[in-house]
Protein backbone atom coordinates (compact mmCIF):
# COMPACT_ATOMS: atom_id res chain seq x y z
CA UNK A 1 0.00 0.00 0.00
CA UNK A 2 1.28 3.45 -1.16
CA UNK A 3 2.38 6.09 1.69
CA UNK A 4 0.39 8.92 1.11
CA UNK A 5 2.70 12.16 2.21
CA UNK A 6 0.60 15.16 3.74
CA UNK A 7 2.76 18.30 4.90
CA UNK A 8 -0.26 20.71 4.76
CA UNK A 9 -0.47 23.14 7.83
CA UNK A 10 3.47 22.41 8.50
CA UNK A 11 6.41 24.96 8.07
CA UNK A 12 9.89 24.83 7.02
CA UNK A 13 12.81 26.01 8.63
CA UNK A 14 15.83 23.45 7.99
CA UNK A 15 15.89 20.36 6.15
CA UNK A 16 15.27 18.97 9.56
CA UNK A 17 12.22 19.69 10.01
CA UNK A 18 11.74 16.95 7.13
CA UNK A 19 11.70 13.11 7.13
CA UNK A 20 13.37 11.03 4.38
CA UNK A 21 10.21 10.32 2.69
CA UNK A 22 9.15 13.91 3.09
CA UNK A 23 12.49 15.41 1.35
CA UNK A 24 12.43 12.84 -1.56
CA UNK A 25 8.57 13.57 -1.77
CA UNK A 26 9.19 17.49 -2.78
CA UNK A 27 11.91 17.10 -4.56
CA UNK A 28 9.14 14.54 -7.13
CA UNK A 29 6.52 17.28 -6.82
CA UNK A 30 9.29 20.31 -8.07
CA UNK A 31 9.75 18.14 -10.60
CA UNK A 32 6.34 17.13 -11.67
CA UNK A 33 5.68 21.12 -11.19
CA UNK A 34 8.18 22.06 -14.04
CA UNK A 35 7.22 19.13 -16.09
CA UNK A 36 3.41 21.51 -15.89
CA UNK A 37 4.79 24.23 -16.09
CA UNK A 38 6.64 23.66 -19.16
CA UNK A 39 3.84 21.97 -20.77
CA UNK A 40 2.38 25.56 -20.57
CA UNK A 41 -0.76 24.15 -18.44
CA UNK A 42 -1.99 27.39 -16.16
CA UNK A 43 -2.06 26.14 -11.93
CA UNK A 44 -4.90 26.19 -9.40
CA UNK A 45 -2.98 24.99 -6.73
CA UNK A 46 -2.86 27.80 -4.77
CA UNK A 47 -5.91 29.78 -5.71
CA UNK A 48 -7.18 31.87 -3.16
CA UNK A 49 -3.97 32.00 -1.31
CA UNK A 50 -2.47 35.11 -0.14
CA UNK A 51 1.42 34.91 0.37
CA UNK A 52 3.54 37.37 2.79
CA UNK A 53 7.07 37.78 2.04
CA UNK A 54 9.19 39.47 4.82
CA UNK A 55 12.49 40.08 3.41
CA UNK A 56 15.14 42.30 5.76
CA UNK A 57 17.87 41.09 3.12
CA UNK A 58 17.25 42.48 -0.39
CA UNK A 59 16.83 39.53 -2.94
CA UNK A 60 16.90 39.09 -6.62
CA UNK A 61 16.09 35.24 -7.06
CA UNK A 62 14.37 34.41 -3.90
CA UNK A 63 12.20 36.94 -4.30
CA UNK A 64 11.04 36.74 -7.88
CA UNK A 65 10.90 33.08 -7.23
CA UNK A 66 8.43 33.13 -4.46
CA UNK A 67 6.36 35.87 -6.28
CA UNK A 68 6.09 33.70 -9.89
CA UNK A 69 5.67 30.37 -8.37
CA UNK A 70 2.48 31.97 -6.41
CA UNK A 71 0.85 33.73 -9.36
CA UNK A 72 1.66 30.44 -11.42
CA UNK A 73 -0.72 28.19 -8.61
CA UNK A 74 -3.25 30.72 -8.46
CA UNK A 75 -1.93 32.72 -5.54
CA UNK A 76 -0.88 36.41 -4.43
CA UNK A 77 2.55 37.49 -3.42
CA UNK A 78 3.11 40.63 -0.62
CA UNK A 79 6.47 42.03 -0.31
CA UNK A 80 7.11 43.43 3.01
CA UNK A 81 10.88 45.30 2.78
CA UNK A 82 12.77 46.32 5.98
CA UNK A 83 10.83 49.57 5.66
CA UNK A 84 7.45 47.85 5.88
CA UNK A 85 8.00 45.79 8.91
CA UNK A 86 8.97 47.10 12.74
CA UNK A 87 10.61 43.87 14.39
CA UNK A 88 12.46 45.04 17.70
CA UNK A 89 11.38 48.30 17.12
CA UNK A 90 7.71 49.48 17.08
CA UNK A 91 6.26 45.49 17.30
CA UNK A 92 7.62 42.59 18.99
CA UNK A 93 7.96 39.61 16.08
CA UNK A 94 5.40 37.54 17.77
CA UNK A 95 3.03 40.08 17.50
CA UNK A 96 3.68 40.92 13.86
CA UNK A 97 3.74 36.97 13.39
CA UNK A 98 -0.02 37.27 15.14
CA UNK A 99 -1.50 39.45 12.86
CA UNK A 100 -0.06 38.68 9.55
CA UNK A 101 -1.22 34.82 10.55
CA UNK A 102 -4.75 36.58 10.40
CA UNK A 103 -4.68 38.26 6.86
CA UNK A 104 -2.23 35.63 4.85
CA UNK A 105 -2.35 31.78 4.40
CA UNK A 106 2.15 31.23 4.86
CA UNK A 107 4.74 33.75 5.15
CA UNK A 108 8.46 33.22 3.69
CA UNK A 109 11.03 34.86 5.57
CA UNK A 110 14.45 36.21 4.06
CA UNK A 111 16.44 38.00 6.78
CA UNK A 112 19.29 37.67 9.66
CA UNK A 113 18.20 35.73 12.81
CA UNK A 114 16.87 32.23 13.09
CA UNK A 115 14.98 32.84 16.29
CA UNK A 116 13.18 35.51 14.03
CA UNK A 117 11.86 33.13 11.79
CA UNK A 118 11.61 30.25 14.20
CA UNK A 119 9.06 33.13 16.48
CA UNK A 120 7.09 33.62 12.84
CA UNK A 121 6.46 29.74 12.97
CA UNK A 122 5.23 29.54 16.15
CA UNK A 123 2.95 32.26 17.06
CA UNK A 124 1.60 32.73 13.55
CA UNK A 125 -0.59 30.09 13.14
CA UNK A 126 0.13 29.30 9.67
CA UNK A 127 3.08 27.57 7.42
CA UNK A 128 6.71 29.86 7.36
CA UNK A 129 9.38 29.07 5.17
CA UNK A 130 13.04 29.51 5.71
CA UNK A 131 14.31 31.64 2.69
CA UNK A 132 17.43 32.72 4.19
CA UNK A 133 18.67 32.99 7.44
CA UNK A 134 22.06 33.92 8.51
CA UNK A 135 22.56 30.02 10.07
CA UNK A 136 20.13 27.92 7.15
CA UNK A 137 19.18 28.31 3.55
CA UNK A 138 16.69 25.48 3.02
CA UNK A 139 14.90 26.58 -0.28
CA UNK A 140 18.21 27.00 -1.84
CA UNK A 141 19.20 23.22 -0.99
CA UNK A 142 16.17 21.53 -3.18
CA UNK A 143 17.09 23.86 -6.03
CA UNK A 144 20.65 22.87 -6.19
CA UNK A 145 20.10 19.09 -5.70
CA UNK A 146 17.00 19.13 -8.61
CA UNK A 147 19.59 20.42 -10.81
CA UNK A 148 21.93 17.71 -10.16
CA UNK A 149 19.54 15.32 -10.58
CA UNK A 150 18.50 16.26 -13.56
CA UNK A 151 22.25 16.29 -14.61
CA UNK A 152 22.50 12.75 -13.66
CA UNK A 153 19.50 11.32 -13.02
CA UNK A 154 20.30 10.43 -9.66
CA UNK A 155 22.12 12.00 -6.41
CA UNK A 156 23.34 8.88 -3.72
CA UNK A 157 26.88 8.02 -4.87
CA UNK A 158 28.03 11.12 -6.50
CA UNK A 159 30.59 13.55 -4.99
CA UNK A 160 29.50 16.64 -3.71
CA UNK A 161 32.60 19.17 -3.54
CA UNK A 162 32.05 22.58 -1.74
CA UNK A 163 34.91 25.09 -2.29
CA UNK A 164 34.73 28.46 -0.02
CA UNK A 165 33.76 29.94 3.05
CA UNK A 166 33.05 26.78 5.13
CA UNK A 167 30.71 27.95 7.92
CA UNK A 168 27.89 30.02 5.97
CA UNK A 169 24.48 29.36 5.79
CA UNK A 170 24.62 27.58 1.87
CA UNK A 171 27.22 25.33 3.20
CA UNK A 172 25.77 24.04 6.47
CA UNK A 173 22.62 23.81 4.58
CA UNK A 174 24.73 21.36 1.70
CA UNK A 175 26.09 19.59 4.51
CA UNK A 176 22.66 18.26 5.37
CA UNK A 177 20.99 18.01 1.82
CA UNK A 178 23.89 16.50 0.05
CA UNK A 179 24.24 13.71 2.75
CA UNK A 180 20.62 12.95 3.28
CA UNK A 181 20.66 12.28 -0.63
CA UNK A 182 23.27 9.36 -0.34
CA UNK A 183 26.27 11.97 -1.37
CA UNK A 184 29.58 12.41 -0.39
CA UNK A 185 30.01 15.69 0.66
CA UNK A 186 33.44 17.17 1.18
CA UNK A 187 33.33 20.54 2.49
CA UNK A 188 36.80 22.33 1.10
CA UNK A 189 37.58 25.43 2.93
CA UNK A 190 40.73 26.96 5.04
CA UNK A 191 41.27 25.64 8.80
CA UNK A 192 40.36 29.47 9.49
CA UNK A 193 36.71 29.18 8.34
CA UNK A 194 35.96 25.63 9.02
CA UNK A 195 32.82 24.49 10.31
CA UNK A 196 32.54 23.45 14.05
CA UNK A 197 32.95 19.82 14.82
CA UNK A 198 29.42 20.06 16.59
CA UNK A 199 27.66 20.74 13.35
CA UNK A 200 29.68 18.53 11.04
CA UNK A 201 28.53 16.13 13.74
CA UNK A 202 25.41 16.71 13.23
CA UNK A 203 25.57 16.24 9.15
CA UNK A 204 26.97 12.98 10.07
CA UNK A 205 24.50 11.95 11.97
CA UNK A 206 21.53 12.79 9.39
CA UNK A 207 23.11 11.33 6.43
CA UNK A 208 21.21 8.41 4.74
CA UNK A 209 21.63 5.72 1.96
CA UNK A 210 25.39 6.05 2.33
CA UNK A 211 25.93 9.44 2.08
CA UNK A 212 29.15 11.30 3.97
CA UNK A 213 30.59 14.44 4.85
CA UNK A 214 34.26 15.53 5.32
CA UNK A 215 36.14 18.82 5.69
CA UNK A 216 39.31 18.94 3.62
CA UNK A 217 41.49 22.21 3.88
CA UNK A 218 44.11 21.24 0.55
CA UNK A 219 41.31 22.32 -2.64
CA UNK A 220 43.33 19.73 -4.95
CA UNK A 221 43.04 16.97 -2.64
CA UNK A 222 39.79 18.24 -2.24
CA UNK A 223 38.25 17.99 -5.26
CA UNK A 224 39.68 14.76 -6.85
CA UNK A 225 36.83 12.86 -8.06
CA UNK A 226 34.12 15.33 -7.79
CA UNK A 227 31.02 15.01 -9.96
CA UNK A 228 29.95 18.56 -8.68
CA UNK A 229 31.61 21.38 -7.82
CA UNK A 230 29.68 24.35 -5.85
CA UNK A 231 31.28 27.67 -4.89
CA UNK A 232 29.30 30.81 -3.04
CA UNK A 233 30.16 34.54 -2.24
CA UNK A 234 33.50 34.65 -0.35
CA UNK A 235 31.48 37.61 1.69
CA UNK A 236 28.28 37.25 2.51
CA UNK A 237 25.67 39.99 3.47
CA UNK A 238 26.35 41.91 7.06
CA UNK A 239 30.48 40.69 6.48
CA UNK A 240 31.36 43.68 4.39
CA UNK A 241 33.85 44.51 6.46
CA UNK A 242 35.92 41.30 6.34
CA UNK A 243 36.16 41.54 2.71
CA UNK A 244 40.13 41.86 2.55
CA UNK A 245 40.28 39.38 5.39
CA UNK A 246 38.44 37.17 3.22
CA UNK A 247 39.86 37.46 -0.10
CA UNK A 248 43.50 36.68 1.44
CA UNK A 249 42.07 33.32 2.88
CA UNK A 250 40.65 32.30 0.26
CA UNK A 251 41.82 33.16 -3.02
CA UNK A 252 44.14 29.97 -3.56
CA UNK A 253 40.02 28.28 -3.47
CA UNK A 254 39.07 30.26 -6.39
CA UNK A 255 37.02 27.40 -8.57
CA UNK A 256 39.04 27.81 -12.08
CA UNK A 257 39.94 26.06 -15.03
CA UNK A 258 43.02 24.56 -12.83
CA UNK A 259 40.90 23.35 -10.23
CA UNK A 260 38.19 21.83 -12.51
CA UNK A 261 40.86 19.69 -14.28
CA UNK A 262 42.13 18.39 -10.93
CA UNK A 263 38.68 16.86 -10.63
CA UNK A 264 39.85 14.73 -13.08
CA UNK A 265 36.32 14.39 -14.83
CA UNK A 266 36.96 17.20 -17.62
CA UNK A 267 37.57 14.88 -20.39
CA UNK A 268 34.40 12.42 -19.40
CA UNK A 269 32.29 15.80 -18.98
CA UNK A 270 31.21 13.36 -15.91
CA UNK A 271 31.01 17.02 -13.80
CA UNK A 272 28.92 19.95 -12.65
CA UNK A 273 29.80 23.37 -11.34
CA UNK A 274 26.91 25.32 -9.51
CA UNK A 275 26.53 28.74 -7.82
CA UNK A 276 23.40 29.89 -5.80
CA UNK A 277 24.04 33.61 -7.26
CA UNK A 278 24.98 36.43 -7.09
CA UNK A 279 28.53 35.63 -8.35
CA UNK A 280 31.78 37.44 -8.76
CA UNK A 281 33.04 36.18 -11.61
CA UNK A 282 34.30 39.10 -14.05
CA UNK A 283 35.18 43.21 -13.42
CA UNK A 284 31.74 43.88 -14.59
CA UNK A 285 30.51 44.68 -10.91
CA UNK A 286 31.23 47.43 -8.42
CA UNK A 287 32.77 44.65 -6.28
CA UNK A 288 35.23 43.22 -8.56
CA UNK A 289 35.66 46.21 -10.76
CA UNK A 290 39.53 46.69 -10.03
CA UNK A 291 40.23 43.04 -8.53
CA UNK A 292 38.80 41.03 -11.27
CA UNK A 293 36.96 37.46 -10.78
CA UNK A 294 36.65 36.40 -7.12
CA UNK A 295 35.21 32.68 -6.13
CA UNK A 296 34.72 31.36 -9.53
CA UNK A 297 36.76 32.17 -12.96
CA UNK A 298 34.96 34.13 -15.74
CA UNK A 299 35.66 30.98 -17.71
CA UNK A 300 34.49 28.24 -15.10
CA UNK A 301 30.86 29.85 -14.60
CA UNK A 302 30.33 30.65 -18.68
CA UNK A 303 31.84 27.35 -19.53
CA UNK A 304 29.95 24.12 -20.29
CA UNK A 305 30.01 22.83 -16.96
CA UNK A 306 28.11 25.10 -15.29
CA UNK A 307 24.49 25.03 -15.04
CA UNK A 308 23.94 27.92 -12.47
CA UNK A 309 20.47 29.15 -14.54
CA UNK A 310 19.52 26.25 -14.50
CA UNK A 311 19.98 26.17 -11.06
CA UNK A 312 18.49 29.97 -10.37
CA UNK A 313 14.63 28.42 -12.77
CA UNK A 314 14.68 25.68 -10.38
CA UNK A 315 14.43 28.01 -7.17
CA UNK A 316 10.78 28.94 -8.39
CA UNK A 317 10.11 25.44 -9.52
CA UNK A 318 11.20 23.79 -5.99
CA UNK A 319 9.65 26.75 -4.05
CA UNK A 320 6.94 26.38 -5.62
CA UNK A 321 6.63 22.52 -4.44
CA UNK A 322 7.30 23.79 -0.99
CA UNK A 323 4.73 26.06 -0.99
CA UNK A 324 2.07 23.69 -2.33
CA UNK A 325 3.28 20.54 -0.49
CA UNK A 326 2.18 22.60 2.77
CA UNK A 327 -0.91 24.82 2.18
CA UNK A 328 -2.38 22.17 0.19
CA UNK A 329 -4.25 18.80 0.94
CA UNK A 330 -3.55 17.10 -2.28
CA UNK A 331 -0.57 18.38 -3.16
CA UNK A 332 0.92 16.25 -6.40
CA UNK A 333 0.17 17.12 -9.74
CA UNK A 334 -1.49 14.40 -12.24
Amino acid sequence: METRVTLKGRSLLTLTDLSDMEFSYILDLAEQLKRKKKSGVRGHLLDGKNIALIFEKSSTRTRCAFVVAASDEGATAEYLGVNDIHFGKKETVADTARVLGRFFDGIAFRGFKQETVSQLAARSGIPVWNALTDDWHPTQVFADLMTVKERFGRLSGLTFVYVGDGRNNMVNSLMFGCSRSGMRFVNCTPKELAPSSELVEQARLQARFGGTVEVIHDPRRAVDGAHVLYTDVWVSMGEETKFAERVKLLKAYQVNQALLEATGRVKSGDLLFLHCLPAYHDDKTEVTATSGALEVSDEVFEGPFSRVFDQAENRMHTIKAIMVATLTSEGGVS
